[in-house]
């Protein structure tokens, strides 16, 4: 009875489940709801249907319910008119309409199953629907922290490139700084050295001018 034959497999369907155990629960999500809503819109098209059966099955069998108290009530008026031949016909007439109101008991017991199932099936796909739209709400919150985190940790990566080049920059530096030094302190040596030979020189100029003067004094 179109979506009706699918009473129990859309029932027994739990969505967590089935999400739990998939490799892709994102495209699982989208499949789901596809089908999901494809199937809503089946159980809202035949719902009409179905409430139309079970309202004409519950009026049948008020109907005959409703004749089989009439009869009755003739029944008993024709006993007490003495007509006991009449009675008996309005009784054979119940006994009839009582076999007929089993069998619209039956369809009617159908019909109000039948828009029972449909109304938990609507319940149960919107309940369905709810659920995969939390969880799809729940993979992108996860995403966007993903996404969020791996920007940070992207950041961090770069920090830490640029602390290695600025520290590679100051260790060259320092180098650099050393080897000025080392040269500015060899300047610095060659430059008392010239000065100590200047002083060298001057006194022996000096030491030979007093020889020369003494010599010349005992000449």
């Amino acid at each position: 009875m179109g979506i009706l034959s699918r009473f129990k497999d859309i029932m027994k369907v739990n969505v967590n489940a089935i999400l739990d155990k998939v490799e892709d629960p994102e495209k699982t999500i989208d499949d789901y709801m596809r089908n999901l809503s494809s199937d809503l819109g089946k159980v809202r098209a035949e719902t009409a249907s179905v409430l139309a059966d079970e309202r004409r099955a519950k009026r049948a069998w008020d109907e005959c319910r409703a004749e089989i108290k009439k009869l009755q009530h003739y029944a008993s008026k024709s006993v007490e008119a003495g007509n006991e031949e009449e009675a008996r016909k309005f009784l054979e007439r119940k006994a009839l309409q009582a076999q007929k109101l089993e069998q619209l008991q039956a369809s009617y017991d159908l019909a109000s199953a039948n828009a029972a199932g449909m109304k938990q099936m609507h319940d149960k796909l919107m309940s369905d629907m709810g659920q995969l739209e939390a969880r799809r709400a729940e993979l992108k919150g996860k995403m966007a922290v993903a996404k969020a985190q791996q920007a940070l940790n992207s950041m961090s990566s770069q920090g830490s490139v640029f602390e290695a080049m600025e520290e590679k920059v100051n260790r060259a530096y320092d180098e650099a700084m050393a080897i000025a030094e080392l040269r500015a302190g060899t300047k610095d040596n060659l430059d008392d050295l010239f000065a100590q030979y200047e002083k060298s020189m001057n006194a022996e100029d000096e030491l030979a001018a007093i020889k020369e003067k003494i010599n010349n004094k005992e000449s």
